[in-house]
């Protein structure tokens, strides 16, 4: 069927509200350590607990998208993911918040959902046009809730920040099944049968190099994005929750410059574009790194980062959903979990070596994950034409 723009724009809005569960506490970070006595180098565990959640719901949710009415099954997620984050807002212990995160991020899935649902849908030639809007919304979720929750935490709180993501999450979870078409397809695998052929995936080349890609990809997108906000609320600058959620506009208008790399992939240039972001990523990293006394190269640097990781993203999906065009569900969602681990990875490691190194070091660890993500194109890259 033909996705229209409109339906484009609500699976977008979908991916946007329910990954800004997970991303919302970054430019936060200190007001909670601040709240619930979280020392600093600890601070990592708030954002991956949301990430290992995601990882959880990867494994075990995602996949039923390839076995029951996709439509009702993101309208349920989300809802559940709203319980969540209205718990992680009443939360005065650290043990309780980072357990309602987890949940949230359980269900926050309903993006790789959302996304194989669209891609599904799409004829073969728009796939990578609709792939492209539909992961916009997934780093507008990213980036823009940095700069809503940071000037929402400036002026109510880093509770509010949650009630508004849990109300809107009510909001989705009601028009979907609304608006959204049914799925038309037969449904007839058992869970344990999908279970099984996500397994299998691990064994194909193009999937596995894929998401190793994704894996270094997102390891050096959660370095800059879970440890930002120390070094702009440190000495010098001293900014603001609100002042440091701003940068998000930077990134948002990198990675949504990246869209068009859709259209790229649909004229099967995939291969080279993802070459092409990768070196740029690399490239990013020495202007992030002068954080210390230049803000205006951060702000460069981070626009030239988000559109390399979306650019590189986008392609992924493009590649692993035309070569599984019958299991799109699994085959997202095992990808994901390259993206869920990447992140975390990247969350915990930039607060912990920031800690001892300060953001030179977190600087030089994203442009070691950004390289090593070269380094598995360049290996599957010279797989594919041997």
């Amino acid at each position: 069927m033909e996705v229209t723009l409109g339906l484009r724009m609500l699976f977008a809005t979908v991916c946007a509200v329910a990954v800004a569960t997970i991303y919302a506490a970054q430019p936060v970070l200190a007001q909670v350590g601040g709240d619930l006595g979280v020392p600093e180098a600890e601070l990592g565990w708030v954002v991956t607990a949301g990430q290992l959640g995601y990882l959880a719901g990867l494994v075990l949710l995602v996949p039923v998208g390839d076995m029951v009415d996709r439509r009702k099954l993101i309208a349920a997620h989300l809802a559940l993911a709203a319980g969540a984050v209205a718990l992680a807002a009443t939360a005065t212990h650290v043990w309780l918040l980072l357990a309602a995160l987890a949940a949230a991020g359980v269900f926050a899935v309903v993006v790789q959902t959302t996304v194989a649902y669209a891609a599904a849908l799409s004829t073969a030639e728009a796939r990578g046009r609709t792939l492209g809007v539909v992961t916009s919304g997934l780093v507008i979720g990213i980036l823009g809730a940095r700069v809503v929750a940071g000037v929402l935490a400036a002026v109510w709180g880093w509770r509010s920040v949650y009630v508004a993501l849990a109300a809107l999450l009510i909001v989705l979870a009601c028009l979907v099944p609304r608006l959204l078409p049914p799925d038309p397809r037969p449904r007839q695998a058992t869970y344990r049968q999908v279970l099984a052929s996500l397994g299998r995936l691990f064994g194909d080349g193009l999937f596995v190099s894929r998401g190793l890609i994704a894996f270094f990809l997102f390891a050096s997108f959660g370095t800059l994005w879970s440890g930002l906000a120390l070094p702009l609320a440190a000495a010098p600058w001293h900014l603001s929750t609100a002042q440091i959620g701003l940068f998000g506009i930077a990134g948002l208008a990198g990675a949504l410059g990246a869209a068009r790399t859709g259209h790229w992939a649909d004229a099967g240039y995939a291969r080279a574009v993802t070459a092409a972001a990768l070196a740029l990523l690399i490239a990013s990293w020495p202007a992030i790194g002068q954080a210390s006394w230049s803000l205006v190269l951060v702000a460069v640097g981070v626009v030239v980062l988000d559109f390399a990781v979306q650019a590189v993203h986008v392609n992924n999906q493009h590649l692993l959903t035309t070569a599984h065009p019958h299991r799109t569900s699994s085959v997202i969602g095992g990808y994901m979990i390259f993206y869920s681990l990447g992140s975390a990875l990247g969350a915990t490691a930039t607060t912990a070596v920031f800690a001892r190194a300060g953001w030179t070091g977190s600087s030089i660890l994203g442009a070691v994950f950004a390289g090593c993500a070269l380094v598995v194109w360049a290996f599957s890259h010279r797989d594919a034409a041997d």
